[in-house]
């Protein structure tokens, strides 16, 4: 038999050795160019393209043996070849390989040779996705002087999902360098020269090729190209393929075989399938399938072969049904038998099926849910095991992965199959290594001029604590983009970017690298303006958001108007250093001066003895605490609650701050008879916000509730508590199209708030204005213990001028003192005619700005007057 078989070509090993004229880096001698070429993985065979803008058309045939993984046949067929095809864009390389052989694929970039990870993830589009493993191959390199070999890992390139390749860095004077299938390095015994590739591991030798004469700039061969501005190149020959033998490991788990034989003989080239000379033709008498019992399995092989008995068949025909039949994912070895007949060769295809599928188990995963899994296999569970379909999983798998954010996540290496139906899979899910802050210049260079590295003055927990994703948690895109999201509403920094890298110590892991350009965070400012309350003011502000690189906030403000005089400091700290639930803080202390609304309006203002207006100063401080009601300080929380104390002295003055305790009447404005109120007051508020916008809300509600307690210490002894709440409710409708997809809405808005016990009647609820009755002056309409509010507005888009939106509103607002103005200390409201109720309506124009919507309201009230209202933000 063996003689008819080496008649057909066959021969029981070999190694492919090929000469410099094969090189991988195909010369054009006409222009003198080499362009690179790369390995890669192409539907299943792997492939050398020319990358070149003009390829080559003339037809080149290049040898390699892919042996399969613990082959011990001595069948020839195992071994095949590949030939250069031709297109009008592409040279491709077809190895018709054994399906468990390990692939990468070589490019040029950068000095280095690049790998790229062609495992069976991704073995239609290797170079589309994250590289995923970093022991399953390396790169080794040998020059006399150091004789120690270099060996450089696989280093996936974490955050670039366009491109599934590493960098091998490259001695410069290597004489010879080797793509090795390394996996884990203890269970192999590496090489210290290229003399020592032998049965210790399969090995693609390759040497660089002597430089053409454009180029003698390195000897080792790496040759800069005058034509490839972007990519120096190693032009490089396939000298020898050698194959290893592994006895306690295997390359593939879909195989399980543990023993590879060393194949030592020549072979001719071929072409496959195409009966070329040096290729015999063989009449086939017979073909039969052994190995299994199983029909359907027996059908599968006989329709995947494509050698017939009564015709002829060559050896790389044979190999191709091999492949075929592998190519089903059904069997985990086949190898073909030929045996000489009367008649001519009958051909038996040996096959081991895989067996039927019993588990499986997820290595390495944090996040993927089991009901993933099982609904990715479902399927397929008591079934003969199939490579193609579980292939399907694992992208139902990958895909739930990018679908929930997980983009670094991957099932990485070959699908490991036992003998008894048990398929183990591997992810790298991208877990973060660490967080790394880091800060850049203006420009966005991470170093000065000099070199140094650009230093900050936050400090980096301010960053890191904003970032909801720590060091062990598995890199999502949604949260990050949540996370750099808040830590640029800091209002501290120009600009914010992520960096991600392969963390040294394990580069399936990642580091986060958060890039800041601080902004100048320090600001004075001088302003005026006219409100409907105050009248025409100024005022002069400084502000730093920044305070000793800690996100504190100080404030301080002067202001200086027609009836106001204030000043008032404050210093906040957002979030108090380790409190995990978000807690913050504001101090402040003022000195305001004004004319209160209980004293304005209605038939005539009230006139102190002197016909002086009565101005209330009032000087203190106070502190407050805000805490939000989650668990998770990272998401909304269902509400918010806050805790203050107040201290403020409380004068009656006129204009010359001289202390007037009553007024032309004779009636007390003051709780005490000295004109001197001493208020200590306990402040607790409760609020939830589920608007959709807080600047321009379509939808969602808003509920607030307030108490202040006073407590009868000092001057009046005051003792008081007031409740006040609020609820609006927002409906989207689509009324009007003036500017198409911009937001409308119907708000709705309810108030309510009484005062029990005794206080100075500047403490009572002025009702009438621009944030409470429209169309009314301010204070006109009541001066009131208790009172009730109503309002509804329809708000709508006008037309956007420079990407300023310009809108309108319609509104109806009114409101009833509940006849409570008599029970006011003085009953100033009852005595100068003011209502006590009263509606108002009209319409307003909003106007979208970076501090908000600038409003300007027109309203009727019902007993016939008008006013024009100013004011920043929607009422509510």
């Amino acid at each position: 038999m063996s003689k008819n078989v080496n008649n057909m070509g066959f021969c029981s090993f070999w190694v492919a050795c090929l000469a410099t004229s094969a090189t991988f880096g195909l010369s054009n001698s006409a222009s003198g160019k080499t362009p690179p070429l790369i390995f890669n993985d192409y539907q299943g065979s792997l492939a050398v393209s020319d990358q070149s803008n003009d390829a080559h058309k003339e037809s080149e045939a290049i040898a390699i043996p892919s042996v399969q993984s613990g082959t011990t046949s001595s069948d020839p067929t195992q071994f095949p070849l590949f030939q250069l095809k031709n297109n009008d864009y592409q040279k491709l390389a077809d190895f018709p390989r054994s399906v468990s052989s390990p692939l990468v694929a070589l490019e040029n970039v950068d000095d280095s040779l690049v790998a790229s990870d062609s495992t069976a993830s991704a073995r239609t589009q290797a170079h589309k996705e994250p590289a995923s493993t970093k022991v399953e191959m390396g790169l080794a390199s040998w020059s006399e002087n150091p004789p120690t070999p270099v060996y450089s890992p696989f280093e996936p390139s974490l955050g670039k999902p366009e491109s599934k390749q590493a960098n091998f860095d490259v001695m410069p004077s290597a004489d010879q360098i080797a793509i090795a299938n390394l996996q884990e390095r203890s269970k192999f015994r590496l090489p210290h020269s290229p003399q020592d590739l032998d049965s210790s591991t399969k090995s693609h030798l390759l040497t660089p090729q002597t430089p053409l004469a454009v180029s003698q700039e390195r000897a080792a061969g790496v040759r800069p190209s005058e034509d490839w501005s972007r990519e120096p190149q190693w032009v490089v020959n396939l000298m020898q393929a050698i194959a290893y033998e592994c006895e306690h490991c295997s390359l593939d788990g879909t195989r399980g075989q543990e023993n590879l034989e060393l194949a030592q003989n020549n072979l001719p080239p071929s072409v496959p399938g195409t009966g070329q000379p040096g290729e015999p033709d063989v009449l086939i008498a017979e073909v039969l399938v052994s190995g299994t019992d199983n029909e359907q399995l027996v059908d599968v092989v006989y329709g995947a072969i494509a050698v017939q008995p009564g015709r002829t068949a060559t050896r790389s025909q044979l190999q191709q049904d091999i492949n075929a039949i592998f190519a089903t994912g059904l069997f985990r070895n086949v190898r073909a038998v030929p045996e000489d007949t009367p008649l001519g060769v009958r051909v038996t295809f040996d096959v081991e099926p895989n067996p039927p599928l019993q588990q499986v188990i997820i290595e390495g995963d944090q996040v993927l849910p089991s009901e993933v899994v099982d609904a990715s296999f479902a399927n397929q569970f008591g079934q003969i095991i199939n490579l193609r379909r579980i292939e399907e999983a694992i992208d139902d798998i990958q895909t739930w992965y990018q679908q929930n954010g997980y983009v670094l996540a991957q099932v990485i290496a070959a699908p490991d199959v036992t003998t008894e139906g048990v398929v183990t899979l591997r992810v790298a899910e991208g877990v973060i290594s660490e967080i790394i802050v880091r800060f850049l210049n203006a420009d966005g260079d991470p170093t000065d001029p000099d070199g140094n590295p650009v230093t900050g003055r936050t400090r980096d927990f301010i960053i890191t604590r904003e970032i909801q994703l720590q060091p062990g948690d598995v890199f999502n895109q949604a949260t990050i983009q949540q996370d750099l999201g808040r830590v640029f509403r800091l209002g501290i920094f120009d600009d914010v970017r992520l960096q991600l890298e392969p963390a040294p110590e394990d580069p399936t892991k990642a580091n986060m690298i958060v890039n800041v350009i601080e902004r100048s965070t320090g600001s004075v400012a001088f302003g005026g303006g006219f409100s409907s309350a105050t009248g025409l003011f100024g005022t002069l502000s400084y502000r730093e958001a920044n305070l000793g690189g800690n996100n504190h906030q100080l404030a301080a403000e002067v202001q200086v108007g027609e009836q106001v005089l204030l000043v008032d400091l404050s210093f906040t700290d957002p979030w108090i250093a380790g409190d995990p639930y978000r807690t913050s803080y504001t101090v402040n202390a003022f000195r305001r001066r004004g004319i209160s609304l209980v004293f304005e309006e209605g038939s005539e203002d009230v006139r102190l003895p002197n016909e002086d207006r009565p101005r209330v100063i009032r000087t203190g401080g106070g502190i407050s605490f805000t805490r939000p009601f989650a668990e998770n300080p990272f998401v909304d929380p269902d509400w918010v609650a806050s805790l203050g104390f107040q201290y403020q002295r409380a004068q009656v003055t006129d204009s010359r701050e001289r202390i007037t305790p009553r007024d032309e009447r004779g009636k007390l404005l003051s709780a005490s008879e000295s004109g001197e109120d001493d208020l200590f007051t306990v402040q607790f508020g409760l609020a939830t916000d589920r608007r959709n916008n807080r600047q321009i809300p379509t939808s969602g509600y808003a509920f607030r509730f307030g108490t202040e307690q006073s407590i009868p210490i000092g001057s009046g002894n005051i003792f008081f508590n007031r409740v006040r709440g609020s609820y609006s409710y927002y409906i989207p409708v689509d009324f009007l199209q003036l500017v198409p997809g911009a937001p409308q809405a119907l708000a709705f808005n309810i108030q309510a708030g009484t005062i029990m016990g005794d206080f100075p009647p500047y403490e009572a609820f002025p009702l009438g204005g621009a944030n409470t009755v429209r169309g009314w002056r301010e204070g006109a309409l009541a001066a009131a213990r208790s009172f009730v509010l109503g309002s509804v507005e329809y708000r709508f888009p006008v037309f956007s001028v420079a990407n300023f939106l310009i809108g309108g509103a319609l509104f109806i607002d009114g409101a009833h003192a509940l006849g409570t103005q008599s029970s006011v200390q003085g009953n100033p409201g009852g005595i100068r005619g003011k209502p006590g109720s009263g509606i108002g309506f009209g319409g307003g124009v909003r106007i979208q700005s970076p501090l908000g919507p600038i409003r300007i309201d027109y309203g009727i009230n019902d007993e016939g007057g008008n006013q024009i209202h100013f004011g920043i933000g929607e009422r509510f």
